[in-house]
Formats: C-alpha cells, structure tokens, sequence
C-alpha cells in the first residue's frame, strides 16, 4: 500500500512541476509582448491544460480503486456475496485447518457487513474511504425503542444502537501471541502462515440481555496450548467456507490483496450489547478501539472463489 500511494503522489509532484513549467513559459510570453490574440489563445491553453493534469493527479492520489480493468494474476478475492457459490478464479489452495487448530491473532470489526448474505442485504451506499459502506441487517430496522435507546456514553468512537459491524477472528498457523494488527499473526521464522477468520455480523442494541462481546474476546484465553477466544459465536446458520483474501478499503477489484486467506462466514445476525463492545473498545491485547471501513463487495466472478 505505500509503494502505490508513492506512486500516486510522485505523479502528483511531477504534474505540480510541469505545471509550474507551463505557466513559466506563458509568463515570458507575456513579458516579450506578445499580440493580445495571442495571449488569449495561450491562456485558454494553459487553463485546459492544467485543469486535466490537476484531474489526472486527483484520480492518482485517490489510488483509482473504482475504475479501469481487474487485477490479474491475483487469487480469489473477499469480500462477496456468501449466498452466491459462483466463481471463475484458476487459484486454487488448501482450507485452513479449523480454528481450534490454529492461533488467535487478531480481532477487529468493521462499521457494517463488508459480505452479503439474506439476512444482512440492506444496502449502506459507497461510504467515505470504506466507512458508512457495506450492508446492513434486515432486522436493525424492526428494533425496538429500547434497543434503539442512546447510550450514555461514546462506544468505539461513534457507534450507536441499530449499528451493523461485522467482527473478524484472525487465526493463524504460526506460533504467535494475539496483537496488534494483522503483523501480529506472521512472525520472521513463520512468514507464509495458514490463515483463517471465523466472521460474524451483529446488530448494536442497547440490552444486556443480547450477547455479551466480552463472551466472544480473547482475555488471555488458552486451549490446548493454543490462543483462542473464549468462544465463538453459535446459532446463527452453518459457517459459509470459502477461500479468498484479506479486506479493508485499501483494495479494490482493481487493486487486489495479494494474501491467501480461508473465511468462514455465519449466514445470520445476531443481536450484540453494544455497551459491551464499549467496555471491550477501551482495553484489549489488540489495541482495537474503533470500526474499520469496509472493503467493497467484490462481484466479478474471475475474482471469486466456486464455493463448494
């Protein structure tokens, strides 16, 4: 991600600078006294001109995510519609092993689904750089008064009832312990881990009686010599299992994440307390604190996974 942000701003300087070229050219114009016809002609130019190279470093900058053909040479691509099992990508590698076989090394959550399902359709539009983007669940809008109740402080910066997140559970093949980052699941004598995320897509409610996100975190639990969460979330459908890569806003269908991961994503919401996600934001191992933005949903089927 840095090498093509430098990219982007490298053809922002070098745009900068031919500008400043052309505009030094236009002033001795000026200064030699040129026809005013002439000037006219040469100022007009210089607008046009400057206008489409400002454009062009605009698109850079932003990284073109939305536009131009797909990655090629890339495995399958997350995050996608789980109630589709199409895909047309040659990539092909071994599932994971399941996740009471592997590592716990990383939990966050997304503001809204970054996948797609029946029970999680509602459209939340593009958002601003993945965030407010994604979908939502069918049942945030039939909540109650009381669920929908304001809390009394700030969750997670800016989260409120009837919020969809969709929490990840990154485990790992190597011999690490859960941290900051998806960094905390490599290590330098384990650089090309297995990688798995146990996923789950939940609806804020201000009640303690719906799930309790401090049942669902880490706290230093260990099984089988292994780090694990204390549990992870049931009755919400038959994992969907498929192979795809990592997510977050920084990739695109046009700018494809080069990791190779296993997702096993629950077809349903359920409802989560949201004062206790708050009380989880304020102190975890993982240093998480806030919703990440959502990578947006990948539909076009050579960069998709056949789900068997």
């Amino acid at each position: 991600m840095r090498l093509f942000q430098g990219a982007a701003l490298g053809k922002k300087n070098n745009t900068s600078n031919r500008g400043h070229t052309l505009l030094t050219n236009i002033e001795l114009i000026l200064q030699s006294g040129g026809l005013q016809m002439r000037l006219a002609v040469f100022q007009k130019a210089a607008i046009t001109i400057l206008m489409g190279m400002f454009s062009i470093s605009a698109i850079a900058a932003s990284g073109g995510h939305d536009s131009g053909p797909a990655c090629e040479g890339f495995g399958p691509q997350t995050p996608r519609d789980i109630d589709s099992t199409k895909g047309k990508n040659p990539v092909v590698f071994n599932n994971a092993p399941s996740a009471n076989n592997m590592n716990l090394c990383n939990i966050h959550f997304h503001n809204n689904a970054e996948h797609k399902a029946k029970d999680f359709a509602i459209y939340a539009g593009e958002g601003d750089h993945g965030h407010g983007g994604g979908y939502m669940c069918g049942m945030s809008k039939s909540l109650s008064k009381a669920e929908l109740k304001a809390t009394s402080g700030d969750i997670c910066k800016g989260l409120k009832p009837g919020d969809t997140i969709e929490v990840h559970w990154v485990h790992t093949s190597c011999q690490v312990k859960p941290g900051k980052g998806l960094g905390s699941c490599v290590s330098d004598a384990c650089a090309n881990p297995d990688l798995r995320v146990e996923t789950q897509v939940f609806t804020l409610v201000n009640d303690n009686s719906a799930l309790n996100f401090q049942d669902l975190a880490y706290g230093g639990n260990m099984r089988g010599g292994l780090h694990q969460a204390k549990m992870l979330p049931k009755g919400t459908g038959k994992p969907v299992e498929f192979i795809g890569s990592t997510t977050g806003p920084k990739f695109s269908e046009q700018s494809c994440s080069p990791y190779q991961v296993t997702w096993s994503v629950r077809p349903k919401c359920a409802k989560l307390d949201i004062n206790s996600l708050g009380q989880w934001c304020k102190s975890n191992v993982f240093e998480e604190d806030h919703a990440h933005g959502v990578r947006k949903l990948v539909t076009n089927p050579k960069l998709l996974s056949i789900i068997d």
